[in-house]
C-alpha cells in the first residue's frame, strides 16, 4: 500500500525575528516493512544552507541555518511512503533467557544501552502497577510487555494536547490520562525500573478515520535481544505495525521534537500545524 503524507508546520511572530539554526525531524525512517519513495522539504523563508544529517541516534535530520529576518517559519514535508505486509509478532527472542523477567542484557548490550536504561525517580504505587501485570504474565516477556500496554490503553484516557514535554510518569498514573506522549514516557520509565531497554518514538500513526484528523503520534520501542527494538503503542493497546511510520527514536524525548531551534528576539509566535495522510 502506498501512501502521500503532507505535513505543514507554520510559525507566526509578532514581529521580526532571526532565526537560529533549527533541526527539522520529518524524514521517515526505513525499514524491513517501511519503503520510503521520495521525501520532500520546503522551508520559507529559504535557508542560506541546507544539509541532511545523522544524529547521534542514527536519525536523519535536516539541519537548516539562515539570515536576515523574518517574521515567520513555514516548514512542508511531503512524503511517499509503501509498505509491505508486517506481522508485528514474527521476531524471535534470543538467547532464550530474555523470555523470562526480570533478565540482565550482556555487558556489551549494557553499554550500548546505556542511556535507554537510565531511568528516573517513580512512584511505588506505579511499580506496583506494573508489577501486577508482571505476575499476572507469569513472568513471561512478550505476554508481559503486550499486556502492559493493552492495560495502559484500557486504563488511561487519551487526549489530545498540542504542545509540552510529556508529563512526569507519575503525573500522567495519577491523573490516569494524558497525550500519547504522556502515556508513552510513563510506560518507558516504568520498563526502564524494571531493567528493559526503552526509548520514545515520534512519527505517524494510520488508520481509517471520518473526518480524517491526523496529528503527530508518540510510541514505545523496548530492546529485546534477537528481535532488536519492538514498538508498543499504548494510546492504542497495541504492538506497533506497519501503519506507525516512525520519524525520530530516542531515549529522550526532547531529541524528537520534528522542530528545534532558537530565535534572536522578544516576539511571541503562534504555532499551526495540519497533517494530511492519504493512501494512493
Amino acid at each position: 500500500m502506498t501512501f502521500k503524507i503532507i505535513h505543514q508546520t507554520h510559525y507566526n511572530f509578532d514581529s521580526d525575528v532571526f532565526l537560529e539554526p533549527h533541526y527539522l525531524r520529518f524524514r521517515p525512517q526505513q525499514s524491513a516493512y517501511l519503503n520510503v519513495k521520495e521525501v520532500s522539504i520546503t522551508v520559507s523563508p529559504q535557508p542560506k544552507g541546507h544539509k541532511v544529517i545523522q544524529d547521534e541516534e542514527q536519525n536523519i535530520i535536516d539541519f537548516c541555518w539562515f539570515e536576515g529576518m523574518t517574521d515567520e517559519l513555514k516548514i512542508t514535508s511531503t512524503t511517499l511512503l509503501e509498505t509491505k505486509a508486517f506481522n508485528p509478532f514474527e521476531f524471535l527472542v534470543y538467547p532464550q533467557k530474555f523470555n523470562q523477567l526480570p533478565f540482565h542484557y550482556e555487558d556489551l548490550h549494557k553499554k550500548l544501552l546505556f542511556s535507554t536504561l537510565e531511568g528516573q525517580f517513580i512512584s511505588q504505587d506505579l511499580l506496583d502497577y506494573g508489577n501486577a501485570i508482571l505476575k499476572m504474565s507469569n513472568f513471561n516477556t512478550i505476554p508481559y510487555l503486550t499486556l502492559l500496554t493493552k492495560q495502559l490503553h484500557e486504563d488511561f484516557k487519551v487526549e489530545y494536547r498540542a504542545v509540552g514535554s510529556p508529563l512526569a510518569p507519575d503525573e500522567t498514573f495519577h491523573l490516569k490520562r494524558g497525550s500519547c506522549r504522556d502515556l508513552s514516557w510513563m510506560q518507558i520509565h516504568l520498563l526502564r525500573q524494571q531493567g528493559i531497554a526503552a526509548r520514545f518514538v515520534s512519527g505517524y500513526y494510520y488508520f481509517e478515520m471520518t473526518p480524517p484528523e491526523y496529528e503527530l503520534h508518540a510510541w514505545v520501542e523496548v530492546f529485546l535481544p534477537g528481535s532488536g527494538w519492538v514498538g508498543l503503542d499504548p494510546s492504542h493497546g497495541i504492538l506497533s505495525g506497519n501503519t506507525h511510520f516512525p520519524l525520530a527514536s530516542s531515549a529522550y524525548s526532547v531529541q524528537t521534537m520534528p522542530v528545534s531551534g532558537g530565535i534572536r528576539g522578544s516576539a511571541s509566535s503562534q504555532l499551526i500545524t495540519h497533517l494530511s495522510i492519504e493512501t494512493l
